[in-house]
């Protein structure tokens, strides 16, 4: 059975600070000619953060697509100070946004986030061995973010009660979980 579609024609409808629109025309492999809108995104990293005492790092701050705020573990995306180095940008918003460095940083996975209308492809990272930066890096001006640690058995109930919908969170979350009864 045949899968790829064909683009006819490719038009970028928009092009901002984080993402870019395009729209493309496509033909099927059984022949009907369809649209998709595909944004385009940078690479990007997420952190698994644990501390010395087994929890994990959560960050709370406003996210305008969804108007609410959020609980995340810190994350970013890679851009022209990390040279395509995924590990440096985890480094670099572990600093940024915690205010921690980690002695060990293990790539977990990598995927892509959103496959129906993305092309964001993120690493996860698990940090350990945390300590106090002692050269703080600039936080992004327009990012405000609350920190704030929880055990597993705590970000377990708070995905059961709602109050953590972040995919890769909650794919964090779980393969903390899967760490523990390996462990």
């Amino acid at each position: 059975m045949e899968f790829e579609e064909k683009p006819l024609e490719s038009k970028t409808v928009f092009h901002g600070h984080l993402i870019d629109v395009e729209v493309q025309q496509v033909k099927t492999p059984t022949g009907i000619v369809a649209q998709r809108e595909i944004v385009h995104h940078a690479p990007a990293i997420a952190i698994l953060a644990l501390t010395a005492d087994n929890k994990m790092i959560l960050e709370k701050q406003w996210r305008a697509p969804i108007a609410k705020t959020t609980l995340e573990i810190p994350a970013g995306k890679l851009d022209s100070r990390d040279q395509d180095d995924a590990v440096h940008a985890a480094k670099r918003e572990l600093n940024e946004e915690t205010r921690y460095q980690a002695r060990e940083l293990k790539k977990l996975s990598s995927f892509y986030t959103s496959v129906g209308c993305m092309d964001e492809y993120m690493t996860l990272y698990l940090a350990t061995g945390l300590t106090p930066v002692e050269n703080a890096l600039p936080q992004d001006a327009d990012e405000q973010l609350a920190l704030m640690t929880v055990s597993l058995d705590q970000a377990l109930a708070m995905i059961e009660r709602g109050e953590i919908e972040d995919a890769k969170t909650v794919m964090a979350i779980y393969y903390w979980r899967g760490m523990q009864n390996n462990g």
